[in-house]
């Protein structure tokens, strides 16, 4: 049996298109007017998913940036430091060379001592380095001087007395781990025996007794130099690894960022040709409509 066709199908029809055309106008002029392909979860679902892994992928990089940077920050104040250290063991060393000359007489010996000692004050000051009001040179205990007066014994002279060798780590990468620091153990008390302020003090006392003795001092300094070094040559190659991590996080954050970019951003020039087209065929939809709605009696009785 045949479905008759009436006029009032004909009308409902004609409105269900029309209401379909005008969603798929809003839609584009919805994705011209925020610049996004999805206002909602429901527009596209896996779209959203995506872009929401790329986000959580996006702030990941973002916080291994900070780390890297806060790291490098650090690295940079330590190396800085140990080359101030360095030119105060040289300048040390020039000044032993000099006072074992046995020409010198006690007061030329003492002036020298002197001013060895000044510089063991300073290396001291070297030592309580702070970044940020943290001690670099503590290992983990970096809220307290490294270079300090004994708490039970304030009268006597201050030392080095920090003893924490512990490593500080950054997380830069989802499986990159970068030691910042430097333990001030390695540095000023290597030998576990009072290290580079143990040989200056030496030098010193030496050097104001009336009966000098040359007590192996500059082979002393030689080892401290030397190790001096390769501190150094150890923090240069964490430097360089810490500089190429952030390169890397630096073209791994473009990267994601256009494939967020190609999944949810729309193509406006397209959206505005989609929506100009859905225009047009809501004109002509609207001139067929008025033709195939049929004059009614009413028509004739105005």
């Amino acid at each position: 049996m045949g479905f008759r066709v009436t006029q009032g199908i004909l009308n409902q029809n004609m409105l269900n298109n029309l209401q379909v055309n005008n969603r798929a106008m809003e839609k584009y002029q919805n994705q011209i007017t925020t610049g996004k392909k999805v206002t909602k979860p429901s527009d596209n679902p896996v779209t959203v998913v995506r872009g929401m892994t790329y986000r959580s992928s996006l702030n990941d990089i973002e916080q291994y940036k900070r780390n890297a940077d806060d790291g490098l920050a650090w690295m940079t104040t330590t190396d800085d430091a140990l080359n101030e250290v360095t030119s105060v063991m040289q300048r040390v060393r020039e000044l032993t060379v000099k006072g074992l000359n046995e020409t010198n007489d006690p007061s030329a010996r003492y002036a020298i001592a002197e001013e060895i000692n000044q510089l063991k004050e300073h290396l001291g000051e070297i030592a309580n380095s702070q970044i940020a009001g943290k001690y670099i040179f503590a290992g983990t205990d970096t809220k307290n001087p490294p270079y300090n007066v004994d708490p039970t014994a304030p009268g006597l002279p201050k030392e080095f007395r920090n003893t924490n060798h512990e490593s500080l780590e950054l997380q830069v990468g989802q499986t990159n781990i970068v030691q910042i620091n430097v333990p001030g153990t390695n540095v000023f008390n290597n030998d576990g025996l009072g290290g580079i302020f143990k040989v200056l003090s030496d030098i010193v006392s030496d050097f104001n007794s009336p009966n000098t003795g040359a007590s192996g001092h500059l082979d002393k300094l030689d080892s401290q130099i030397d190790n001096l070094l390769k501190e150094r040559s150890e923090l240069g190659a964490r430097v360089n690894r810490m500089e190429l991590s952030i390169s890397r996080l630096d073209g791994l954050e473009v990267s994601t960022t256009g494939l967020l970019s190609n999944e949810e951003d729309v193509d406006i020039s397209r959206a505005i040709i989609d929506l100009k087209s859905q225009e047009n065929v809501q004109r002509a939809a609207l001139s067929i409509g008025a033709r195939i709605i049929q004059t009614s009696l009413v028509d004739f009785l105005r």
